[in-house]
C-alpha cells in the first residue's frame, strides 16, 4: 500500500505544479492585456455617458414649457444627478472592475427618466426591470423574449419593445457593440473585461448567470464584477478543455452604489430649488438648460 500512496501524493504534487504555473500564466496575461482591456471597457462606458446626456437632452427639449409636479421633477433631478455622478466616475476608473460603478448609476439615471416620461403622458410608472439585454442604452426593459446566442442554447432576455419586436420577427437586434482589436462585436462577445461593466447593469436583478451562460463572457467568468477572478478562471477552464459556464456568483447587492434599484423616485427635491442643482445642463425647463451642456 505504501507504493499506492507515494504514486497519490506524486500526481498531487504535480497537479499542484501545473495549477500554479498555468495561474502564474494567466497572471501574466492578465498584466499584459490589462491596459488595452482596461481602455476599450472605459471607452464603453464613456459612451454610454455621452448617449445619456444626449437623452437627457432631449428630454429636455420635450419637457420645455411644460408645467411638472414634484415627483417630475424629483425624477428628473436624479436622472441629471445620475449623469453628473457617472461622468465623475469614468474618469476617475483605474481599473475593469470600477466600472461597474459608472454602469450601476447609469441603470438608476435611465429608469428615472423612463419615470419622468411616463409622468407627463400620464401612464403608469415602468416596472423596475432589469434594462434591455440587447443594449442596455434602450433603458428599462419591457419584457421577456427567447434568444439564442450564437453557438449558445435559448435563453429568455429581457428586452425593450422594439428589439423585441425584432426578435420575434427573426430579424437582427440592435445589440449594444463594443471594440475588441479593431472589430466592434456584441458586448456578450467581448470576453471578460466586460463582465464588471455588464454587472453593473443587470447584477443586481439576480440575472447574470442566466444571460450570459453560453456566450464569451459567460465561459470566461467574472459574472459577479471581478475582473482578476473571471480572468484567471477563464484561462484555467481553456487551458482544461472544459469550457465551463462561469459559474459566477451574480449577488443580488447594488455594489454599494448611491443609486440602488430601491432607491426612491418621488422623494423631496431637496435644497436648492429647481434649477438644475449645479449639474452642466442647469437652466431647468425653460429649453435652455442645456446650452454648452458639458457634452
Amino acid at each position: 500500500m505504501e507504493w499506492v500512496l507515494i504514486a497519490l501524493v506524486a500526481v498531487l504534487v504535480v497537479l499542484a505544479v501545473r495549477g500554479g504555473n498555468r495561474r502564474q500564466i494567466a497572471q501574466t496575461r492578465r498584466r499584459d492585456a490589462a491596459p488595452d482591456e482596461l481602455a476599450g471597457v472605459k471607452r464603453a462606458a464613456d459612451e454610454d455617458v455621452t448617449e445619456f446626456g444626449e437623452e437627457l437632452q432631449r428630454l429636455d427639449i420635450d419637457l420645455a414649457g411644460r408645467e411638472l409636479d414634484a415627483a417630475t421633477r424629483a425624477d428628473y433631478q436624479r436622472g441629471l444627478d445620475a449623469y453628473e455622478s457617472a461622468k465623475e466616475s469614468v474618469q476617475a476608473v483605474r481599473s475593469p472592475d470600477e466600472i461597474r460603478n459608472v454602469t450601476e448609476i447609469l441603470e438608476d439615471g435611465r429608469y428615472a427618466t423612463a419615470c419622468v416620461r411616463a409622468r407627463v403622458e400620464g401612464q403608469p410608472l415602468p416596472a423596475r426591470r432589469s434594462p434591455c439585454f440587447f443594449n442596455p442604452q434602450h433603458g428599462p426593459s419591457v419584457r421577456d423574449v427567447t434568444w439564442t446566442p450564437s453557438g449558445g442554447s435559448a435563453r429568455e432576455v429581457p428586452a425593450c419593445a422594439l428589439d423585441a419586436q425584432r426578435v420575434e420577427a427573426g430579424a437582427e437586434p440592435d445589440s449594444r457593440k463594443v471594440m475588441v482589436g479593431s472589430r466592434r462585436v456584441p458586448y456578450w462577445e467581448a470576453g471578460p473585461a466586460y463582465g464588471p461593466w455588464a454587472a453593473g447593469y443587470f447584477a443586481t436583478f439576480g440575472v447574470m448567470n442566466v444571460l450570459f451562460l453560453g456566450t464569451m463572457m459567460g465561459s470566461l467568468g467574472g459574472f459577479d464584477g471581478s475582473y482578476d477572478q473571471g480572468y484567471d478562471e477563464g484561462y484555467d477552464a481553456g487551458q482544461d478543455g472544459s469550457g465551463g459556464d462561469g459559474g459566477g456568483d451574480a449577488g443580488g447587492g447594488d455594489g454599494g452604489s448611491d443609486y440602488s434599484a430601491g432607491g426612491d423616485y418621488s422623494g423631496d427635491m431637496g435644497g436648492g430649488g429647481w434649477d438644475g442643482g449645479g449639474s452642466d445642463f442647469g437652466g431647468g425647463f425653460d429649453g435652455g438648460g442645456f446650452d454648452g451642456g458639458g457634452f
